[in-house]
């Protein structure tokens, strides 16, 4: 804990959707805890927008939005979603500009095993812990495209994927410095035999990258066999690499190897810090659930420790990370994971392991 009032955080809270303000509410109450106890302070500013807020006004947030975040330290983000507004409207209208106008160009989610969390790998001798390093702002999550012919026989659509020298390279530097505070290990995801001009390009430039880390191990897999390989021999994997398509993909597969959805964290980070990053858990908004009590707030919690280690409250972030894998351990959980625990249950214990953890140093 540090001595003295450190520092200010201004966080941006987007609760979103769904069970988005009720995780987005159990985080901000982790976070005020937290930060009381390290010292530092955090000033919340409230953004509500999202899918209610496009049925109201047309759009999934305010026209001078991205000039709002701007002004913050960091963005938490809950999920975004609703059953009568299609996907592609509240992902384009609110998460994807996020992303791109703060060149949020990594998306970090990393996946382990923990205590307490049943997971299709119980019987695995090799356990799960690994991250993944998405490519975030490029890739095959482009605008470029478009449909002809509709409502016709002959209707068509085409997408074009973008891949730049500039954009792989950065995000494969990532995982190598990454992997060198790990394993030194990394596998780089491709589909080089079948996609003939993007994928060969990705695996030239991950290739180059590489030769400037001698130290760190890479291995190239075709993303069916390593999607395969995840689930046969999850041991083997550390740090795994991937375009934002197989990266958003893999992460979702690992998610579920270590469990569920629900505890899965992740971060859209601009690592040159020149823009807030922003901090989401990767579960969607659950509407079945909403208002009864029982979303699971882990994911969004684990996210607020990726945000914390991130503007560098380490020691504040690796103690919450601690206090969750703990209250998972006892028992205590939300149905989805088994438990018999509403969302408050969930909180309110973090909040005193983590406590507790202070007491006994």
């Amino acid at each position: 804990m540090t001595s003295s009032l450190a520092a200010t955080y201004t966080i941006a809270s987007v609760p979103g959707d769904g069970i988005g303000p009720e995780t987005v509410a159990a985080a901000r109450r982790v976070l005020d805890a937290v930060s009381a106890d390290h010292r530092f302070s955090l000033e919340w500013r409230d953004y509500p927008w999202g899918c209610d807020h496009y049925l109201e006004t047309g759009a999934m947030m305010d026209v001078d939005g991205i000039a709002s975040l701007a002004t913050s330290d960091a963005i938490l983000l809950g999920a975004v979603g609703r059953p009568d507004v299609p996907d592609h409207v509240s992902l384009w209208g609110l998460l994807i500009p996020i992303r791109r106008s703060f060149d949020q160009f990594v998306s970090l989610r990393p996946a382990r095993l923990l205590k307490g969390v049943a997971s299709p790998l119980a019987a695995s001798r090799t356990g799960l812990d690994v991250v993944i390093v998405r490519e975030n702002t490029e890739g095959e999550y482009s605008e470029i495209g478009g449909r002809i012919f509709r409502g016709r026989d002959d209707e068509m659509a085409v997408q074009e994927a973008v891949f730049t020298r500039r954009g792989i390279e950065r995000i494969a530097r990532y995982a190598f410095d990454l992997a060198r505070t790990r394993s030194g290990r990394v596998a780089s995801a491709t589909k080089s035999n079948g996609i003939v001009h993007t994928m060969p390009f990705w695996d030239e430039v991950v290739s180059e990258v590489a030769a400037e880390y001698p130290d760190v191990e890479l291995t190239r897999y075709h993303v069916d066999a390593l999607a395969a390989l995840l689930v046969l021999d999850p041991g083997a994997f550390d740090v795994v690499l991937g375009s934002n398509l197989f990266g958003d993909i893999l992460s979702d597969l690992t998610a579920a190897l270590a469990g569920s959805i629900g505890i899965a964290p992740c971060g859209n980070l601009d690592p040159t810090r020149r823009n807030p990053s922003m901090f989401e858990p990767i579960h969607g908004s659950a509407p079945d659930i909403v208002g009864k009590g029982i979303a699971n707030p882990i994911g969004q919690i684990w996210s607020a420790a990726l945000m914390l280690d991130h503007l560098g409250e380490q020691a504040a972030a690796a103690r919450l990370v601690r206090s969750i894998e703990t209250v998972l351990a006892s028992g205590i959980s939300t149905p989805d994971l088994g438990g018999d625990h509403g969302t408050d249950a969930v909180t309110d214990a973090v909040i005193a392991s983590f406590l507790d953890a202070e007491a006994s140093l």
